[in-house]
């Protein structure tokens, strides 16, 4: 069985790390480059940047940032936002990124990450799906989640897995900055309809909530914002807990 993964992610917003709560009521939390610094010193196992007003703003994801990001870190790390054709992936890769996270430019042409897997290879893409629970049911949203889409989203992440996406970044949007716990239920559901990584995104409020998230079959990665952030959970303290419950992390 696959070690788990800890996942510290980094929303940027003007060159700022924030967080909010159901993608709202953003907050500052500091400077990327000395996260993403402390991060990796702490024993994070990859780091993932999201420029989240990059689509919405129609602008490129900033490739400064992530060169200076980059410098500062010796684990993997993923980058995503605003991110449109292979040669705006070829510019964050060449920056210093590992992966490249897609999210709207996928909805919006989903032949772009057949195109990227191809140029790069399936274990560079990873497709971000935003999720929430709507009349429709289990709805994908775009644009940062402020665009509904009527997808549904276990058909979206088939589809995208058959398109050469390589591992899946699923955030509840239900669930997002509450503190309440993963959205389990629905990330085990898309982890059993694909043969690819999944990290669940949403929700972690406690360590607890952590070893809940690694009990449920097939679900890889476990990613947080605020708790790690703010100091309320630290990296090692996290993976010492784990350990002592069983699970099968990486030291």
């Amino acid at each position: 069985m696959p070690t788990k993964r800890i996942i510290p992610c980094l929303d940027i917003k003007d060159g700022r790390t924030v967080k909010g709560v159901n993608f709202v009521s953003l907050r500052d939390a500091g400077d990327p480059v000395e996260l993403a610094a402390a991060y990796a010193y702490k024993g994070a196992d990859e780091l993932v940047f999201l420029d989240i007003t990059a689509t919405v703003e129609g602008r490129k994801t900033f490739s400064k940032l992530v060169e200076d990001i980059a410098r500062k870190i010796d684990i993997p790390f993923a980058v995503g936002g605003g991110i449109s054709s292979v040669e705006d992936a070829e510019i964050l890769l060449r920056a210093g990124a590992d992966k490249i996270a897609v999210n709207s430019a996928a909805i919006r042409n989903p032949d772009l990450v057949k195109e990227l897997a191809h140029a790069f290879g399936s274990q560079c893409v990873v497709c971000a799906i935003d999720v929430k629970q709507t009349e429709l049911g289990l709805e994908v949203f775009s644009h940062g989640g402020r665009k509904a889409t009527g997808i549904n989203a276990e058909a979206w992440a088939k589809r995208l897995v058959d398109l050469g996406c390589g591992e899946i970044l699923l955030t509840s949007m239900d669930h997002d900055g509450t503190k309440n716990g993963f959205a389990i239920d629905i990330t085990r559901k898309i982890a059993q309809s694909v043969e690819v990584p999944i990290i669940a995104s949403g929700g972690a409020g406690e360590m607890k909530h952590f070893s809940e998230l690694f009990k449920a079959e097939g679900i890889d990665a476990g990613l947080a914002a605020s708790i790690f952030h703010f100091g309320e959970i630290e990296i090692p303290q996290l993976k010492a807990y784990l350990a002592d419950q069983g699970i099968e992390i990486r030291q």
